[in-house]
């Protein structure tokens, strides 16, 4: 007869316990739930704050062009104009939160390029910015790489009439 081994029959029903309890899935749904919910939930939030962003500064420069063309071509000369289009420029960008000294701004009279004002002419003005993702730290330079081009174009004719009441 062989002698019992207390300590190898707990060793051998703690080691099926386990084994039954690990084998056993209830109240893991609840936790897969979770975990797989957040794992979805937080890119998903982040890319619709990221959409509003990027739209934010796509209607900014679209609104600074529009206004800046308006102003330029309904100006009393040609450095009012140019004043104005740079206010208007400045207010727009900062309203959608692009910060206005590192747009592009280009402007472009026709047929006189140095003359915006003149009757039946055109006004181009071309806006370059950047829209800068959120929650991107500004160490190292990473806001400028994590960021998307927008720009935006907007053409105006000057009045036949010039600025005649």
């Amino acid at each position: 007869m062989r002698p019992s081994r207390p300590w190898a029959e707990r060793a051998s029903r703690a080691r099926a316990r386990l084994r039954a309890a690990l084998a056993d899935d209830a109240g893991s749904a609840s936790l897969e739930f979770l975990t797989v919910g957040v794992l979805l939930l937080v890119p998903l939030v982040y890319l619709v704050i990221a959409l509003g962003q990027i739209q934010l500064a796509v209607l900014g420069v679209e609104g600074a062009s529009r206004h800046a063309a308006r102003v330029v071509a309904a100006a009393d000369s040609h450095e009012a104009g140019l004043a104005a289009a740079d206010r208007a420029i400045r207010v727009a960008l900062a309203d959608a939160g692009v910060d206005a000294d590192a747009a592009a701004v280009a402007i472009e009279c026709a047929p006189s390029p140095d003359a915006c004002t003149t009757p039946r002419g055109t006004v181009t003005v071309r806006i370059e910015a950047a829209a800068t993702l959120p929650l991107a730290p500004p160490v190292l330079g990473l806001d400028t790489g994590l960021a998307v081009p927008v720009e935006a174009q907007a053409l105006q004719p000057v009045s036949a009439f010039g600025t005649l009441p």
